[in-house]
């Protein structure tokens, strides 16, 4: 675990193989870069634990499932250097999520913005209650979603991308992303989404190991590129982040 003052990760394995991954930040479960990188590690170990058959992610509280990038740390962001940095730690948690040799069941439990609503696509198959709606903010403040549109357009397509980036401002409802194949099922609240949180795990804890990895597999074909594409992609928005658009930006945002 981290020190809670920055958020903390922590992981959780049931008797069944289960491991539960969770997330906090007391920003809006935001995602600063040392918890980008504990949650990169968390999804590795609990991956490549022989006891693992499963692997839920989630984040905590009853409201935002993340809200993206931390935009107090974008602002101390000074070269080009660090800006690649900052944004590799997305980068990294998607490739974590993407080899990972478990499936992982997103539970998510309320708005996806940004970098959250990556963590969403990467996950293998997602839960969401109706309060979960999602927005790609990044245009709005001057950079793109450049490190997680992989994985956003091979859920949902380039159409269902490219409003949902260019809309920048406007959030897309639970339903808008069950319909578009980012969200695989949406319950009306909490309680009734963990219920069946609860049975599809446990089902799936039940069945064949090799056959979960073989899927897994399958799921992922055709991405063995993205190391190389997605620390590209940081380095443009680590780019992007230092310009005078972008700083004015931020700062408008964390002055509201």
């Amino acid at each position: 675990m981290t020190d809670t003052s920055n958020g903390n990760v922590t992981l959780t394995t049931s008797a069944d193989g289960i491991a539960t991954i969770s997330f906090y930040h007391p920003a809006q479960n935001s995602l600063p870069a040392g918890l980008l990188r504990k949650l990169t590690d968390t999804i590795e170990t609990a991956g490549y634990n022989t006891e693992t058959r499963i692997i839920v992610l989630k984040s905590e509280g009853d409201r935002t499932f993340c809200a993206g990038a931390s935009f107090d740390e974008l602002l101390l962001i000074k070269d080009k250097q660090a800006g690649a940095e900052f944004f590799s730690g997305f980068a990294n948690v998607i490739n974590a999520c993407r080899k990972s040799p478990k499936i992982i069941i997103a539970r998510i439990q309320g708005k996806a913005v940004g970098g959250g609503v990556g963590l969403a696509a990467a996950a293998d198959y997602c839960l969401a209650t109706e309060a979960a709606s999602i927005k790609l903010s990044e245009l709005a403040i001057g950079i793109g979603p450049f490190v997680i549109s992989p994985a956003v357009i091979r859920k949902i397509g380039l159409p269902a991308f490219s409003q949902l980036t260019i809309r920048a401002v406007d959030f897309q409802t639970a339903q808008w992303a069950k319909e578009k194949g980012l969200y695989n099922e949406v319950y009306a609240d909490i309680l009734s989404m963990d219920k069946e949180l609860t049975s599809l795990t446990q089902k799936l804890a039940s069945y064949h190991p090799q056959a979960l990895v073989g899927l897994k597999q399958i799921l992922w074909e055709g991405t063995g590129n993205w190391d190389q594409l997605l620390t590209e992609r940081a380095a443009t928005s680590g780019e992007l982040v230092l310009s005078e658009f972008t700083q004015h930006a931020l700062n408008s945002f964390l002055k509201k």
